[in-house]
């Protein structure tokens, strides 16, 4: 075996590991890119009766109200959501949701529940929910089926 072969096999393993190492800072680089996501509804949605839920891909957020409540839960943990009721001239109300008990579940108080009491009743809403740079949005209505 010559020098320079011999030399490869010892330098081999080290450029391997700083490789791996250089690829994982890149990953995490990217991951922190700010990116723009859509969510669209999984079939009809009816908030009151706790059957909404918004998805891109793996990522599922469902949405609830009980009580004047309206509360989110995530299949991925989130670093903040805001939801937004947007009345028949276009005019949003934003509703900054907080963390309930870990970066999954968030919530606020909203008038959502009186805003669509009666089977039939329907309401625009939108909602932004951020993960490490990459905001998912999602502009959908509620009906109240019964």
């Amino acid at each position: 075996m010559n020098k320079h072969t011999r030399l490869a096999f010892i330098v081999a393993p080290f450029l391997a590991i700083f490789g791996f190492i250089g690829a994982d800072y890149y990953e995490e680089a990217v991951a922190n890119d700010s990116k723009l996501i859509t969510l669209s509804p999984d079939g009809h949605c009816d908030i009151i009766n706790q059957s909404c839920v918004l998805k891109s891909g793996e990522f599922k957020v469902s949405i609830s109200d009980h009580a004047g409540v309206t509360e989110i839960n995530s299949t991925f943990p989130l670093d903040s959501a805001t939801l937004f009721l947007v009345d028949k001239s276009d005019k949003m109300t934003p509703y900054p949701l907080g963390m309930k008990k870990s970066p999954y579940y968030w919530r606020s108080n909203t008038p959502l529940s009186e805003l669509v009491a009666k089977q039939g009743d329907s309401y625009k809403l939108r909602l932004i929910a951020n993960i490490k740079g990459g905001q998912y949005i999602s502009e959908f209505y509620t009906q109240t089926v019964k």
